[in-house]
């Protein structure tokens, strides 16, 4: 018997982890994911954009519009450096999987963890000052960037828990 053919490469499969991840962000309009995976194919760490522990998410603003203090830019953490900051051990080495490119924000704390590679899907904001600066930033700083298309979206539809 031959195996089994079609199986997911490396990339779509820690791409898949980091589309799952996404799943956990309260994000009306933009639900990012990201995992972070060592040379040895371990997950180190994952993440999604929210707010910061202890902030709810139900106080603090979802709004992309309004003033810097009304809307959710001044306190959503990013799903790459809620995946930095929760790692367990350093990131040196890995490789950053991410559904949507860096900002260069990120890109700073991606750079300074010592993250080698990012795959990323999305690029939809490619040609704002933010993703401009994060490429120049990591391609500077040698980080290897590769896009990849077409990988599986998850969807979760919830069931209701009829435990009492």
């Amino acid at each position: 018997m031959n195996k089994r053919e079609g199986t997911l490469t490396w990339d779509e499969y820690f791409m898949g982890l980091a589309h799952l991840s996404a799943l956990r962000s309260k994000d009306p309009n933009t639900a990012v994911g990201a995992a972070i995976v060592d040379g040895n194919h371990k997950v180190v760490s994952v993440g999604y954009n929210g707010f910061p522990k202890g902030c709810s998410d139900d106080v603090f603003p979802w709004n992309r519009e309004g003033t810097f203090l009304n809307s959710k830019y001044a306190y959503v953490v990013h799903a790459e450096l809620n995946a930095i900051l929760n790692a367990p051990r350093p990131v040196t080495g890995c490789t950053l999987y991410v559904s949507l490119f860096p900002c260069n924000e990120c890109a700073k704390a991606i750079i300074q963890s010592g993250i080698r590679r990012i795959v990323y899907e999305s690029d939809k904001y490619a040609d704002t000052d933010s993703t401009k600066a994060s490429r120049r930033m990591l391609e500077a700083a040698g980080v290897e960037l590769q896009r990849i298309e077409n990988t599986i979206h998850l969807e979760v539809k919830k069931v209701p828990n009829t435990e009492k």
